[in-house]
């Protein structure tokens, strides 16, 4: 049986995708009328900025544009004992007060007693949230139910089906829309084989206008070129074992002319700093660790490639894509069975290679460095892929026309064929 998922566009008030009989249907949706009767979402994560991470950052953006429409508001951990409620960039955020953290679960007794308190007509849980999905199954609050699968959890395998899949599942049953970055993660994720016909597809997104080059970026990026022609190789992420960077060390090394920038920190990082040494190329590789948005903005500009060299689907879609994509780099990346070669189209917006083969990621860097007008071609079609797909302002349309949906009028599937990618 093929996969049911929903598609859902924007404020136009349609849904949209390809049924069995290859025509497109239009579906009315309700859409927000007056800010004086929004919608109240709660979105329920890990943590929230400043604290870092892929998630994070999603959710600030996420709830940040939703506020013209929405009523959104956070629930997370805080870094600390005490429970604080602030405003950041105009989001109502609670941060309730860790007891202790078991690895990077922060265990925060009293947040099922705000996710009671904090009370809204929808609820999105941002998974992975282990202690997030206990504490639902504590407080068990009233209204909708969203689930957001940003990745598989990665965990031992008796650990995992012993204290964490029972919640989850748990939470899968009672959602009443799961959303996914892309089509891949629907399809490949193995907690969502039975969930398959609750998806919905709202990829991520960021706004593509900081990206090109200001005044100072610009001066940065003459700093790090500085007149130097050899090709210049970026990696953006954490220092981890699936972000696949000794595959990328040990490519770089047959690359003559080739040099890297390895932007993150991580566990392994003193690792790969012996590898690129025991590889003889540590002249050409700078480990840069954190670095500010500015110099960040500066490396995609500044760089020749982006390489995400993953080697599992812990790797679920690779925001640094569309960031790179956005300052028209082209991308090289790992065919994983996730939303990583959903984004980084092969051949079209960058080249993608087999995850942990060091040839294959060696003669994609070798073909890209031999043809400046190819890397040229593929940067302009990652920009307009990014300002066609991967638009904030998509986003929040999406999400906000399900939330309405699901309060005021339910959505029938739409019969979808996931290797179409979205179609609206």
């Amino acid at each position: 049986m093929r996969p049911e998922l929903y598609v859902v566009s924007g404020f136009s008030r349609t849904v949209t995708g390809p049924p069995e009989g290859g025509h497109y249907v239009q579906m009315e949706m309700p859409v927000i009328e007056s800010t004086m009767n929004r919608l109240r979402v709660l979105h329920v994560g890990k943590f929230y900025p400043p604290s870092r991470g892929g998630m994070e950052k999603v959710v600030q953006v996420l709830c940040e544009a939703e506020r013209a429409v929405l009523d959104s508001q956070v629930l997370v951990a805080n870094d600390g004992p005490r429970t604080v409620r602030e405003s950041v960039n105009g989001v109502p955020v609670t941060r309730v007060g860790v007891l202790k953290k078991v690895g990077s679960v922060a265990v925060s007794p009293t947040l099922p007693l705000w996710m009671r308190r904090l009370r809204s007509d929808v609820m999105v849980i941002h998974e992975p949230n282990p202690w997030a999905l206990a504490a639902h199954a504590i407080a068990r609050p009233k209204g909708k139910l969203v689930v957001w699968f940003h990745a598989e959890v990665v965990r031992p395998q008796w650990r995992y089906r012993a204290f964490y899949r029972p919640f989850l599942r748990r939470v899968l049953w009672r959602a009443d829309r799961i959303i996914v970055a892309s089509p891949p993660v629907a399809e490949y994720a193995d907690e969502l084989k039975d969930f398959r016909d609750k998806c919905v597809v709202i990829p991520y997104a960021i706004e593509p206008e900081p990206w090109p080059p200001s005044d100072d970026v610009q001066r940065r990026v003459r700093e790090i070129r500085a007149d130097r022609t050899d090709l210049l190789v970026l990696f953006v992420g954490r220092m981890v074992p699936y972000k696949g960077v000794d595959v990328l060390l040990r490519a770089l090394e047959q690359v003559a002319g080739a040099r890297a920038i390895l932007v993150g920190e991580g566990p392994l990082k003193a690792t790969w700093q012996q590898l690129a040494a025991d590889l003889g190329i540590a002249s050409r590789v700078e480990f840069a660790g954190e670095v500010g948005q500015t110099e960040l903005t500066a490396l995609y500009n500044a760089c020749d490639i982006l390489v995400l060299p993953s080697v599992t689907r812990a790797e679920a879609f690779g925001m640094v894509q569309i960031e790179a994509m956005a300052c028209r780099k082209p991308v090289v990346s790992t065919s994983l069975p996730s939303g990583v070669p959903w984004v980084n189209r092969d051949g079209e917006t960058g080249i993608v290679v087999p995850p942990g083969d060091v040839g294959a990621l060696r003669d994609a860097l070798r073909t890209l460095a031999a043809d400046p007008a190819l890397r040229a071609q593929m940067g302009e079609r990652g920009r307009a892929r990014v300002l066609t797909d991967f638009t904030i302002e998509r986003m929040v349309g999406q999400t906000a026309a399900l939330y309405t949906s699901l309060v005021e009028q339910p959505v029938e599937p739409v019969l979808r064929n996931l290797e179409l990618g979205i179609r609206n």
